[in-house]
């Protein structure tokens, strides 16, 4: 009887989060695809078809948009390694007792809501905020000159709000390494740069690779940035999805929308993947 007990125990663990998932993800998944192949309208209803032209017609009209959402995914996820390194570094390998106090003001904004940390940012980007109106003061930017409604203003505000996303994992993976191994490095006469390089890099890559997978998804089908920060030539194709599903009512169209970026997303995810070799990543992860 213990045997069969300890037989089933996992599958019982795994039950819970298993049937959490196929309510509120399996379920909606398969009624959103069956959505985007049906015809109509919100008056007369809609009912399935097969029509799968909807995909094509939704990617030959948005197709500028899908390009831009992944374009500023990708910037902001470049920029978000490059800013996120050096914080999670220094927090793991200098912040000595006070660790959990510098992780807890690295998450102190996500206590106020993404919305208002949004519209906050655009307070201080507007050109009357205080980032730009004193330079404008003093002469030193022309009355021309605008951060507001520019791909610069969105990148920036995804940056700003995916930031704790991009350092935790990779102050994870920090953390694992064992000191030894870096004055083993030295010993051997390693520059810091070549310690880094050869040492403690490739180390931090499994917290690298989670990082871009919690940030690049999220950023690029991001609405809120675009839509406060932006203006109508920096559209990203969540702001289409929301409209078309909440202002246009036209279900069929955002559902395929959906499902293409949710594709090309995928994509880019496994090929990321391919290219970092994520075997290799997760044996470094392992030892």
């Amino acid at each position: 009887m213990s045997r069969v007990k300890r037989q089933i125990a996992p599958y019982l663990l795994v039950l819970p989060g298993g049937i959490w998932l196929l309510i509120f993800f399996a379920v909606p998944m398969v009624a959103m695809l069956s959505l985007s192949l049906q015809e109509g309208d919100i008056v007369s209803g809609y009912r399935f078809t097969g029509h799968w032209q909807t995909y094509t017609e939704a990617i030959s009209a948005y197709q500028t948009q899908i390009y831009r959402s992944l374009i500023y995914g990708g910037i902001a996820t470049v920029a978000l390694i490059v800013l996120a390194f050096p914080v999670a570094y220094w927090i793991a390998f200098y912040g000595g007792r006070r660790k959990p106090t510098y992780l807890f003001l690295v998450l102190l904004p996500f206590f106020v809501s993404f919305v208002l940390r949004t519209i906050s940012w655009r307070q201080i980007l507007t050109d009357e905020g205080p980032l730009l109106h004193p330079l404008r003061e003093a002469g030193l930017i022309g009355q021309s000159f605008h951060i507001l409604g520019t791909p610069f203003a969105v990148i920036a505000g995804l940056v700003y709000n995916f930031l704790p996303f991009m350092v935790l994992p990779i102050y994870v993976a920090l953390e694992r390494i064992d000191p030894r191994v870096v004055e083993a490095a030295r010993d051997l006469y390693a520059n810091p740069a070549t310690t880094f390089r050869r040492v403690i890099f490739p180390l931090a890559l499994p917290g690298v690779f989670a990082g871009v997978l919690m940030t690049f998804v999220p950023a690029s089908s991001d609405f809120v940035n675009s839509e406060v920060l932006g203006s109508s030539e920096t559209t990203m194709i969540g702001q289409v999805i929301q409209a078309q599903f909440l202002d246009n009512s036209d279900y069929p169209t955002a559902s395929a929308l959906s499902f293409v970026l949710m594709f090309v997303l995928l994509i880019g995810v496994f090929t990321y993947a391919r290219i970092l070799g994520t075997e290799d990543v997760m044996k470094v992860a392992a030892r």
